[in-house]
């Protein structure tokens, strides 16, 4: 990680540890609910839909007080620190009801963080260096989502309870929190004192044409990606038991962190419309593979190309929002871009539960490819 900000790489580490804590609970928590609290596939569409939207929408008032106090670092120990504190509630849970509540809490915590600590990246690398502080606070990140699920399966296999899984995601959570509080100290803002940016529609016009460019990419990404949890879905349809659930999740994040730092160093040399091309590619094949496998290993190559897909997509889409920001904005943009994306989320995962519901996953990833395969042509077009 040489030429990296200590607070870049300390970040990375809060992240792998939040990660870690979240996707362990993550990996088993689809088929726990259909299987053990007998929820049914919209159900779960719904309920991931609105945990992540939740986040999102929270992001951009919190990155518009970020703004607004010239400060990130409070609010990231609240974030991290809120999420940590909900773990036990999945554990706790005896319905579906329950850990719809506990999902919601836990992304409140996710949406308090998420764009205070990415304007503070932004704040401690210079423009030059963003693509690989984001692509490495994205392989860190991954790591720990590629270690959660790998937790999950041990404890499963050693004999243990899905809730016995809640239970201990409890621990690396509390190390995330302790990391940032501890290991990463923030810059100076160097913004007059004076600036108190408001959050209305001027000020969110005001973050440009370029910005809501990339916002709309994201977007269309985000609505053709639907959730992880819908990869799971499709390998226990094909046959893979709720023990070794945790293995999707394993390959999407093994490949996804592999891919996300080279992925933002090669965009700090080349630029980021050839590699977000790619990406798009990547989802619309990936969808297909998903919409049509017969069985288990076209399922688990699909997963693979979903991960690559995350790896050359989202630390560059990070790095354009910081690019196209003003600095006395960057939070506030971060929150913006993460609401517009949150929407398309819950109108995804809401749809894909539905679309699962009525005509299983080939309609459903069939759709997602179709939608996928716009975006890349809208993207291609434009100047």
């Amino acid at each position: 990680m040489p030429g990296l900000p200590r607070g870049v790489v300390a970040l990375g580490f809060v992240s792998l540890f939040m990660d870690m804590s979240s996707e362990a609970i993550h990996a088993v928590l689809p088929l726990y609910l259909m299987v053990g609290l007998g929820a049914s596939a919209l159900v779960v569409g719904l309920i991931e839909g609105a945990g992540e939207a939740t986040a999102q929408i929270v992001k951009l008032f919190s990155g518009h007080l970020s703004d607004r106090m010239g400060r990130r670092k409070p609010l990231a120990v609240a974030g991290y620190g809120m999420s940590a504190l909900t773990k036990p509630l999945f554990a706790l849970a005896g319905g579906a009801g329950m850990v719809l509540v506990a999902r919601l809490a836990d992304r409140v915590g996710k949406g308090i963080r998420g764009a205070p600590r990415d304007a503070l990246v932004a704040d401690l690398v210079p423009e030059a260096q963003r693509g690989a502080a984001y692509g490495l606070r994205q392989t860190l990140d991954t790591l720990g989502a590629l270690a959660g699920p790998a937790l999950a399966m041990l404890i499963l296999g050693l004999g243990g309870s899905v809730k016995q899984v809640f239970w201990l995601a409890l621990l690396p959570a509390v190390v995330a929190v302790a990391v940032l509080v501890w290991g990463v100290r923030e810059p100076e803002q160097h913004v007059p004192g004076k600036v108190r940016p408001r959050l209305n529609r001027a000020a969110l016009v005001a973050l440009g044409r370029p910005f809501w460019t990339i916002t709309a990419l994201g977007s269309v990404l985000t609505l053709a990606r639907i959730s992880e949890a819908f990869l799971i879905l499709k390998a226990g349809e094909v046959g893979l038991g709720i023990a070794l659930a945790p293995v999707v999740l394993i390959l999407f994040n093994a490949v996804y962190a592999t891919s996300a730092w080279p992925a933002g160093v090669l965009s700090d040399r080349i630029g980021t419309r050839g590699l977000l091309a790619a990406g798009f590619g990547l989802l619309i094949l990936a969808d297909l593979l998903l919409a049509f496998a017969p069985g288990l290993p076209t399922v688990l190559l699909g997963v693979a190309l979903w991960g690559l897909h995350m790896g050359l997509t989202q630390g560059l889409l990070a790095a354009e929002v910081a690019r196209h920001a003003p600095p006395a904005q960057r939070a506030t943009a971060f929150g913006a871009f993460n609401l517009t994306t949150g929407i398309a989320l819950l109108i995804g995962n809401a749809a894909a539960g539905g679309l699962w519901s009525l005509g299983g996953p080939g309609l459903t990833f069939g759709i997602a490819a179709a939608v996928a395969g716009f975006g890349l042509i809208a993207f291609l077009r434009q100047d």
